[in-house]
């Protein structure tokens, strides 16, 4: 199973969040796997049109995903995953 990691910003609302592995084959069935395990964080991640939010980025394995609307960008087995949120205000 891909291991997600989260950024401390995301921890902030979600004090038990903790690296873990999260079945998916691609980045939206990881994340719906998530929102199982922690109802409500996908409303910071994504939209209400499913795509992700402007001030998240997603890395699988380093590489910053393609696809922001779908979310299909495949996830295999031993991937980690890296879900950054940005911080923003002054």
């Amino acid at each position: 199973m891909p291991k997600i990691n989260f950024t401390s910003a995301l921890k902030r609302f979600f004090p038990d969040l903790e690296a873990e592995q999260i079945e998916g084959a691609n980045d939206s069935e990881v994340l719906q796997n998530l929102e199982k395990i922690h109802p409500g964080i996908c409303d910071y991640i994504v939209d209400e049109q499913g795509e992700l939010r402007k001030h998240v980025n997603i890395f699988v394995d380093g590489e910053l995903i393609q696809d922001r609307e779908k979310l299909q960008d495949a996830v295999g087995e031993k991937d980690e995953l890296f879900i950054f949120q940005a911080l923003s205000g002054g």
